[in-house]
């Protein structure tokens, strides 16, 4: 594992700026990321990569400074910057390490310093777990494609899911999914792979929070996967990233039933 720490000038003044290198960075398969302190309009991310093969060509392609990784970065950071958040109506995100009491009507949702994606400060996380909450009825089945940290199958079954599946290609979150799984006492298979390994016509829900590059590729197995009458919940991309995403969502015979947005991201739901 390394990590490169990189400089984004002028986004303090435009954070659009951190927002697309932060979104390049996962798409190029970072594995976590820690925001440093600014200093005057310049940003400052330190991004983690499992690969060490990697290094040489996200250096050319990024710049910056490559150095061995040093997991208690990520875990100091973490621990000083995530704080409790309630979601939606009826989630409540909090680390595993604070002991605020969970509010009334809200289901618990532990997350830790984990480097898998997911923990629910991001737009695009709260963004889906605002729209499963929108959309689960008890007894429903979820596909959760790009699982991260396992944080929207979790939420799922918490609110009332019959059941979930979940993959992503990364070993390692893969792992951390499965270690989180067992900690918030949830039963979810979840396996390394991608949507082509989900069933047809197997799920009322999919939920994808991934690349744009990926939500466009994977446009027929989205409509694949659902039942009928089912919505794919699909995220990870910013609104200049729309038409492509919708462009190709309508060409597999997919619909676009809603947009939703935090600051520049969104979030598409889909039925077919």
């Amino acid at each position: 594992m390394f990590s490169i720490d990189l400089e984004c000038p002028q986004a303090v003044t435009d954070p659009a700026k951190k927002d697309i290198l932060i979104a390049d960075l996962w798409e190029a398969g970072c594995t976590g990321i820690v925001e440093l302190p600014d200093v005057g309009d310049t940003a400052y991310i330190r991004a983690f990569f499992d690969d060490d093969t990697l290094a040489e060509g996200l250096q050319a392609r990024f710049g910056g400074e490559v150095r061995a990784a040093d997991l208690r970065d990520w875990v100091a950071h973490a621990r000083e910057h995530l704080q409790p958040m309630e979601i939606g109506e009826r989630i409540f995100v909090v680390p595993e390490w604070r002991t605020e009491a969970t509010p009334p009507g809200r289901i618990r949702i532990e997350v830790n310093a984990g480097l898998a994606f997911g923990t629910g400060a991001h737009e695009t996380t709260r963004l889906c777990l605002e729209a499963i909450e929108r959309h689960l009825r008890p007894g429903m089945v979820i596909a959760d494609v790009g699982t991260g940290s396992g944080i929207l199958s979790e939420a799922a079954l918490k609110l009332g899911a019959h059941s979930a599946s979940a993959c992503d290609t990364d070993h390692g979150a893969v792992v951390v999914a499965r270690e989180n799984f067992e900690r918030a006492g949830v039963t979810v298979p979840v396996f390394a792979g991608s949507a082509d390994s989900m069933a047809s016509a197997s799920a009322d829900i999919v939920v994808a929070n991934i690349s744009p590059a990926w939500i466009a590729e994977l446009a027929p197995e989205w409509v694949r996967i659902l039942k009928p009458g089912g919505v794919a919940i699909l995220s990870g991309f910013e609104a200049a990233d729309v038409p492509v995403v919708s462009t190709a969502i309508t060409k597999a015979g997919g619909r676009i039933a809603g947009e939703f947005g935090e600051h520049e991201w969104r979030m598409l739901e889909v039925t077919v």
